[in-house]
C-alpha cells in the first residue's frame, strides 16, 4: 500500500493509499463530525454532517469525508463558516425527526457546539418525532456486525422508519452493539426490541 501526501487544515499529512479523507483528518486530530458513521462499517454517508471543502487543481468542492478517498495534493478544510452553516442546518434538519434525545448524546453535543436550533423546521414538516434521526447506525451493526439482522427499514423520504422483524426477534440477545452507536440515546440498555415498532404494526398503521 502506497504513501499519499495531502493537506488538512494547512497540516501536511501522509495517509494510506485507500484511506479516507476522514480517516487522514483524525491521524492528526482533526475532529470531522459524524452522525451515521462507524469504523466498523463501510462509509454510508446519510448524514452529510461529515462534510469538508476540499481542494484540487485550483478547484474547490464540498465532499463528505466518511466516503472521499485521499489523494495526493489534496487540500481540505474542516472547519469554516460555510461549513459550520451547513452543518447547522443539517443538525437541524435532522432534528425534526429526533423530536427529543438524551442530554450528553452525540446528537445533543452536536446541537450544542454548532448552536442548532432543533425546532426551527417543526412547524413546515408534518413528522411525528420518534427520537431517531434515520442514521442507519442501528440497522447496519445488526446486520453487518453482528448479523442478527433483527432491525431494518422500511417505508422512504419522510416517512422511513426503524422496525422489528418479529421472526428474528429470537436473535437479540441485548448485545447492545445499537444503543452503544445510537447518536440520539433512542435505544435503551433493554435493546431495540423495546425501542421500536415491529414491521407487522407499521404496515397495518396501528402505530
Amino acid at each position: 500500500m502506497g504513501k499519499v501526501k495531502l493537506e488538512i487544515d494547512g497540516k501536511e499529512v501522509v495517509a494510506e493509499e485507500g484511506m479516507t479523507v476522514l480517516e487522514a483528518a483524525r491521524l492528526v486530530g482533526a475532529e470531522i463530525p459524524t452522525l451515521c458513521h462507524d469504523e466498523r462499517l463501510e462509509p454510508y454517508g446519510a448524514c452529510r454532517v461529515c462534510t469538508v471543502e476540499i481542494e484540487r487543481g485550483g478547484k474547490t468542492r464540498m465532499v463528505a469525508a466518511c466516503g472521499f478517498p485521499v489523494e495526493n495534493g489534496l487540500k481540505v478544510r474542516t472547519r469554516s463558516p460555510r461549513l459550520d452553516r451547513m452543518r447547522k442546518t443539517l443538525i437541524e434538519l435532522a432534528a425534526v425527526s429526533a423530536g427529543e434525545w438524551e442530554e450528553g448524546s452525540k446528537f445533543w453535543t452536536l446541537v450544542r457546539e454548532y448552536g442548532a436550533d432543533p425546532s426551527r423546521f417543526a412547524s413546515r414538516v408534518q413528522i411525528k418525532p420518534t427520537k431517531c434521526i434515520v442514521c442507519g447506525l442501528c440497522v447496519r451493526t445488526c446486520s453487518d456486525v453482528t448479523g442478527d439482522g433483527v432491525i431494518g427499514f422500511v417505508g422512504r423520504g419522510i416517512n422511513r422508519r426503524v422496525v422489528i422483524f418479529p421472526e428474528k426477534a429470537q436473535n437479540c440477545w441485548t448485545c447492545r452493539y445499537c444503543q452503544e452507536v445510537c447518536p440520539t440515546g433512542k435505544i435503551s440498555p433493554a435493546g431495540p426490541l423495546h425501542s421500536f415498532p415491529s414491521i407487522d404494526d407499521v404496515l397495518a398503521g396501528r402505530v
